[in-house]
This record gives structure tokens, C-alpha cells and sequence, in this order.
């Protein structure tokens, strides 16, 4: 292997070992055997477990906020955002268990402090700029939409991660029933919710006015 792939394989190797174990419960002498190589190629390319660790977990952050930060400011109808950025997380999480699984492992959803939970927070953080928006457009006050955008991000989040172990039912599914009820609220749900197929939103809306209506 040329340097930048045996860069690569430990980067690959790693990211599963972390995903199993845990940054604890993972070894330079693992990481070492499981890629074939002795423990001073590790070294070498890293300088330790703390080294590849934060090389595996900012990659994932970058790829996970980019997707979601994308969706989000993609534009169009706000139930089409909302099932967008549902969709690129439960994509995310399809494409890249593994690394999932670290970044919730050692800072899951619920935690105040990690990686992760740093990570919902700055969604949060734009999701409330479009809430708000949405919320003097309907003349509510905007000074909730953090709160609310916290509930959101919360439950999108939370429900990935239930969804990396159950996979069922498929990931559009499930986006459709997360936007179900937060779109459409536990009064309003619709009996058989499905994904926007032409930007156009489903079920029951707020009327919109004329510059947020869905362009075609």
C-alpha cells in the first residue's frame, strides 16, 4: 500500500473498532491487528488512538453537516425542508453506520455535552432561523423558536438513532411519519403519510401566504 492508502485502511479500520467498542474499549494493539500492520505504523501515521479517534469523528461531523446543513438551505416549501433534511439523516445514517455509531456511542442524543450533541445543537441553531421566520409569517411569536426548534432537531435525531438498529420501515417511511407528525401535529395526522413527491406539501396546512407558496 502507498502511504495515503494504509492512511486510509487504519482511518476504515479504526472507525469500525470505535463503532464496536467504543474509544475506550478500542486498542492501538486492535487497531494494529485487525489492519495487518505493527503497532508503530499506527504511530507513525497518527501518533496514537487519540489521533486516528478525532481524524474518524471529524470526518463523520464534516459529512453529517454538510448533508444536513444542504437540506436545510436548499430552499422551497417548509414541509418539503423538513422531509429533506429527515431523508439526508436517515441517508446518512444508511451510508455510514459505522460512523454513526461513533458519534452517538460516546455522545448520544440525549447527552448535554459531546461531539454530537454539539453538532444538533448548531442544526438547531438554523433550524430556528427558519422556524422563526415561519412563525411572524403566521404572526406567532418568534421568540419560541428555539424551543420548538430544539423539539425538532430532537426528534429527528433521536428517531435516527433508533432507526440505525431497527431499520424498519424504510428510511423514506420513516421520514414521512416524522414529518406526519411534526408537520401535521398528533390532532392532524394523516392515516397513510408519504413523501412530497413534486415539492407540492400533503395533508392538512397552514395556508401560506403568496411569497412562501411552493414554486413548481
Amino acid at each position: 500500500m502507498t502511504a495515503k492508502e494504509r492512511r486510509e485502511q487504519l482511518i476504515d479500520v479504526s472507525k469500525a473498532l470505535f463503532a464496536q467498542k467504543g474509544f475506550e474499549g478500542t486498542s492501538v494493539e486492535e487497531i494494529a491487528a485487525r489492519a495487518q500492520v505493527s503497532k508503530p505504523v499506527v504511530y507513525e501515521h497518527f501518533g496514537g488512538k487519540e489521533g486516528i479517534y478525532a481524524v474518524v469523528v471529524d470526518r463523520e461531523i464534516q459529512g453529517l453537516t454538510g448533508a444536513l446543513t444542504g437540506a436545510l438551505t436548499a430552499g422551497g416549501h417548509p414541509k418539503v425542508v423538513l422531509e429533506r433534511t429527515a431523508l439526508a439523516l436517515l441517508t446518512y445514517i444508511e451510508s455510514s453506520e459505522d460512523g454513526f455509531r461513533v458519534l452517538v456511542r460516546d455522545s448520544p442524543v440525549a447527552q448535554a455535552t459531546g461531539t454530537f450533541s454539539s453538532l444538533i445543537g448548531d442544526v438547531a441553531t438554523q433550524v430556528e432561523h427558519l422556524l422563526a421566520e415561519q412563525f411572524r409569517r403566521r404572526t406567532l411569536d418568534p421568540g419560541v423558536a428555539p424551543i420548538y426548534a430544539q423539539m425538532l432537531v430532537g426528534m429527528v435525531a433521536l428517531t435516527g438513532q433508533h432507526w440505525l438498529d431497527a431499520r424498519n420501515p424504510s428510511k423514506h417511511d420513516v421520514a414521512a411519519h416524522l414529518v406526519n407528525l411534526a408537520w401535521n401535529g398528533l390532532s392532524g395526522l394523516e392515516r397513510h403519510p408519504s413523501m412530497s413527491d413534486s415539492g407540492e406539501p400533503r395533508g392538512p396546512v397552514v395556508p401560506l401566504t403568496d411569497d412562501e407558496a411552493p414554486t413548481t
